[in-house]
């Protein structure tokens, strides 16, 4: 992995950061969502700082330029979670853009049916979602939980027994979580630990994540921060399954910027700019990396708002102490 000396680095960061209103600093900074110190960009003087790439660039070039600099050399079969999207108008990552790395990668596009009522919640339903938005034209697509279940061990879960994903999971060597990262009406934002979590799981261990563990049919009422380190819980699992990590990475688009997720088939529209892609192996620093851009970007209101409500930071909080990765990073802008 290429090195990039600091002062080169934090010149082509502070070149970037002011070109779109972003600060970008070495030190710790406040966290806004709750008042406590979360970590801001390394300067790479931390030794446990997990590796950030960023691109500016939001195109299918710059989506497999920063893919590559991920050096991941994956064998077999290889999945690629994405959202596919609720129709009529939700911001889910287009084809046109994910289509190239997705075929350099001879992928498989693979989702999970929803726990809710909509477009994707039947089998049926979600294979003309994956149509009618573009993806069976660049890939094979699954649905990994057609065929049922299998249960994946949660160690030293507190809410968690099991996590129940796609029976198909099995099928898969390697996978790539191509996320798009925006809010979320429950979890504040959505980003690679959502992806992984609620994605991966099987429609009725959705239920199970959003409830905190107390229900598989009911995913409604809950306590919130049950549900939110649930999350933390089931993708520690999909990771631990896949050697501890070392078969899945992480990839975060930043574009259409809404405080709604993809789920949401109306969502309201941005008030932040596009900003760009970000990949690594650690999804809790990839995931943090995002969330202070959005704290430092222009128009951040309603998005900042959002994740308060929600209390969503301690997602990552909570991760980060059951071991899946940490806060701590290193951006480095492929960029320059």
């Amino acid at each position: 992995m290429k090195k990039v000396f600091v002062g080169l680095l934090m010149l082509a960061l502070m070149s970037f950061c002011m070109a779109h209103g972003i600060s970008a600093r070495r030190e710790t900074k406040k966290d806004e969502t709750k008042g406590t110190e979360s970590p801001a960009m390394s300067d790479g003087t931390v030794s446990d700082a997990s590796v950030v790439y960023f691109t500016e660039d939001i195109s299918a070039e710059g989506l497999v330029r920063i893919y590559e600099k991920l050096d991941w050399e994956p064998e077999g079969n290889i999945a690629v979670k994405i959202s596919t999207g609720e129709p009529p108008a939700s911001n889910y990552l287009r084809p046109e853009l994910i289509g190239d790395l997705v075929k350099m990668l001879k992928g498989t596009i693979v989702e999970c049916n929803t726990a809710y009522g909509g477009s994707r919640s039947s089998s049926a339903m979600h294979h003309q979602v994956a149509e009618d938005h573009g993806f069976t034209a660049i890939a094979d697509f699954d649905l990994m939980d057609e065929d049922g279940s299998m249960e994946l061990p949660v160690a030293g879960g507190q809410h968690l027994s099991g996590d129940l994903v796609g029976k198909h999971f099995a099928d898969y060597d390697n996978f790539l979580i191509l996320s798009h990262f925006k809010g979320h009406a429950m979890a504040g934002f959505g980003g690679a630990i959502k992806n992984t979590s609620i994605g991966i799981a099987s429609s009725s261990c959705k239920a199970r994540i959003h409830s905190g563990g107390t229900s598989d049919t009911n995913a409604w009422g809950g306590a919130q921060d049950d549900f939110l380190e649930s999350m933390g819980e089931a993708a520690k699992a999909v990771s631990d399954y896949l050697d501890n990590g070392k078969r899945i990475i992480y990839i975060n688009v930043m574009n259409r910027l809404s405080i709604d997720c993809d789920c949401d088939g109306n969502p309201a529209e941005p008030d932040i700019h596009d900003i760009g892609i970000l990949a690594s192996a650690d999804p809790i620093a990839l995931d943090q990396a995002c969330m202070d851009l959005i704290y430092q970007a222009e128009g951040n209101e309603s998005f900042v708002n959002r994740v308060r409500s929600k209390n969503g930071m301690r997602t990552l909080e909570y991760a980060e102490e059951i071991g899946l990765g940490t806060r701590n990073y290193e951006l480095v802008n492929i960029d320059e």
